[in-house]
């Protein structure tokens, strides 16, 4: 048995050498191809290497417009925050002003005196007018 192992290993080793030699054979057909092809339509060459560079340029504009994107959406985000924090702050104020006006107008005094001085600023606007 073990002499088997032995007899099929060089023949192992014999067919990897030999598609090796095949694998090699086809690169450099490839590439000979490719050499062709390139003599053959110089312009057609050419217009490729044009067409990979601006290719290539698209790309790098791509990414970069990507990282802007991103730059941008996070700040839109923290403006978000801030907006809002805002609005919680003036919503606050607002609420505490409508209670205090509704509780000076629930006082007779201090509700007569708010609308004198009201009357007092438009009859003043009309006159000024």
């Amino acid at each position: 048995m073990a002499v088997d192992e032995h007899d099929e290993l060089p023949e192992a080793t014999q067919r990897e050498a030999e598609l090796q030699r095949q694998i090699d054979d086809l690169q450099g057909q490839v590439t000979g191809l490719h050499r062709t092809r390139e003599e053959t339509n110089p312009e057609l060459s050419l217009e490729f290497q044009i067409l990979k560079e601006k290719l290539n340029e698209h790309s790098k504009k791509l990414e970069q417009s990507a990282e802007k994107l991103n730059q941008l959406e996070s700040e839109n985000l923290t403006l978000r925050d801030e907006n809002q924090a805002h609005n919680a702050a003036s919503n606050k104020k607002r609420r505490f002003r409508t209670q205090h006006e509704s509780s000076i107008l629930d006082h007779p005094v201090l509700n007569l005196i708010c609308h004198a001085r009201t009357a007092r600023e438009m009859l003043t606007a009309d006159l000024g007018d």
